[in-house]
């Protein structure tokens, strides 16, 4: 899903004349793609276009199957994302995920780091392809089920202490992997992840939509800490990092964001939603609700603070733009968040009204300044 801010293959014709589709960022739609139609990817591998099953901020998405011998069936497990040429955000998406993200990719950091789950999506093909006069990019992707915002809204939007800090687990994994290749994803939130939907995946969560994912070094070295007025405010505005709100871009700015959402699904409403519409406001409001975190959690939890999330938001404010994150110390402090509650680390996902375990006094920082 887009941001609130912001050939090869077949040649079908069509006497038509279509009306311009438009997306509410002002992106062009793509025309009705019809069932059956064939695309052959850069590598000329054969996908199938069937119904569309969504619609983003650049483009359309489609049911989708490898197989050209049959109709594509409600239960196949591809799906293609289709945009017009004159958009950008696919092709920026399309080149990170080729670049990070092909299947041998993801298997062999899910073997070295031994994982047995890993919310990582796959790059499965690409290309172009020509409808109606129009010229089309496409991507495809393997299939995923509902995405945690439509979750949220289903329960008051509000999860549960587990649900939210087993997600992080999950989440942080996916972080890591991406910024080992050099990216950063810059646009965490609940409407980009999306439960698994092939069997065995009931109970992962996939961070996807890269269309805001950048490199964050050249040649090794980090970019440096200023100010960007192309850049400044990218991303969805009540989760963007105070580094994004300048326009700079870092490994530190991902947890960050991240943090925003552990707080949001637990409370509901960060304290600036109130003026989304400005966005020094937001910016100056997180500046100082991330200088003064235990401020930042009295605000949101004046009864009991969710053990663990305080030292979470406490550690990421520590770091410095270019620091490398000590991702293993950001899942132990979830781990122990949970065992504070009674919980561990199951690697199940339960939706359900969020009901706390148990009180908690605010917790120490144990974070080494």
């Amino acid at each position: 899903m887009a941001p609130r801010k912001a050939s090869r293959g077949g040649t079908s014709k069509s006497t038509a004349t279509p009306k311009k589709r438009v997306a509410a960022n002002g992106f062009k739609l793509p025309d009705p793609i019809p069932s059956g139609q064939i695309l052959i990817d850069i590598t000329k591998n054969i996908w199938v276009l069937g119904k569309s099953i969504g619609q983003g901020g650049f483009g359309e998405i489609y049911l989708a199957s490898n197989n050209p011998t049959r109709p594509v069936r409600e239960n196949d497990r591809f799906v293609v994302k289709v945009e017009p040429h004159s958009n950008g955000p696919l092709f920026t998406e399309m080149h990170c995920y080729m670049r990070i993200a092909k299947p041998d990719q993801v298997d062999q950091w899910m073997k070295d780091h031994r994982l047995w789950r890993f919310g990582m999506p796959k790059y499965m093909g690409s290309g172009s392809f020509d409808y109606n006069n129009q010229k089309y990019r496409f991507m495809v992707m393997e299939r995923f089920g509902s995405d945690l915002q439509k979750i949220l809204e289903q329960h008051n939007k509000k999860f549960s202490f587990k649900t939210v800090f087993q997600l992080g687990l999950e989440i942080i994994d996916v972080l890591e992997y991406i910024h080992s290749k050099g990216y950063i994803h810059a646009d965490i939130k609940a409407s980009n992840l999306l439960i698994g939907y092939q069997k065995g995946t009931e109970n992962q969560v996939f961070l996807v939509d890269y269309g805001l994912a950048c490199r964050y070094a050249v040649d090794g070295v980090h970019k440096e800490y200023k100010y960007d007025g192309r850049k400044a405010h990218d991303g969805t505005i009540e989760f963007t990092s105070r580094d994004a709100h300048i326009g700079a871009h870092s490994r530190r700015g991902d947890l960050e964001i991240l943090g925003y959402n552990f707080t949001q699904w637990l409370c509901s409403k960060l304290p600036w939603e109130d003026n989304l519409t400005d966005c020094d406001f937001v910016a100056k409001h997180k500046r100082w609700y991330m200088d003064n975190v235990d401020k930042f959690m009295d605000k949101c939890f004046p009864d009991c603070v969710p053990p663990g999330l305080q030292e979470y938001l406490t550690y990421v404010a520590s770091l410095t733009f270019d620091e490398k994150p000590d991702y293993e110390k950001c899942r132990d402090i979830l781990r122990e968040g949970l065992i504070e509650r009674g919980y561990k680390d199951d690697g199940k996902l339960v939706f359900m009204d969020a009901t706390p375990k148990a009180a908690s006094k605010k917790p120490k920082s144990r974070i080494n300044k």
